[in-house]
């Protein structure tokens, strides 16, 4: 690969979350994902991100290139420095929401992904990180 493997982009305003869809689906495209593969990853990076902006006051996306033997995959993370979610097993539950939304933000985000972490503590932050293969 000639272009960059990795950067950084910042989720600050409802323009950087267009912004990191964007760039979510240049990736997925430029790794040859199929159009319902680039579909699931630019709809799990819009729902963390929009997360990361509301319900932790801003943060940022990461986003590498991975490879693992033969496969090659998109790495997304999500990392805020907002209040944290006091119990992520229930946060992970279909149907429970913090807020206005119907509840399948973080348990749907998990489905459309290959991999998913959430890693979460009170008063210290929420990092989220996906992986879509190829």
């Amino acid at each position: 690969m000639t272009a960059a493997e990795s950067g950084r982009m910042p989720l600050r305003s409802e323009q950087d979350i267009v912004l990191a869809r964007q760039a979510v689906r240049q990736h997925a495209q430029r790794l040859k994902f199929s159009l319902v593969d680039q579909t699931k990853m630019v709809t799990a990076a819009s729902e963390l991100a929009r997360n990361a902006l509301v319900y932790g006051g801003g943060g940022d996306m990461d986003w590498e290139i991975v490879r693992n033997g033969a496969r090659t995959g998109l790495r997304l993370s999500f990392i805020d420095q907002g209040p944290g979610i006091p119990d992520v097993g229930l946060a992970l539950t279909d149907g429970w929401t913090s807020g206005n939304g119907l509840g399948l933000g973080l348990s749907g985000t998990r489905r459309l992904v290959n991999d998913f972490e959430l890693h979460s503590e009170p008063g210290a932050g929420t990092r989220v990180v996906i992986t879509r293969w190829q």
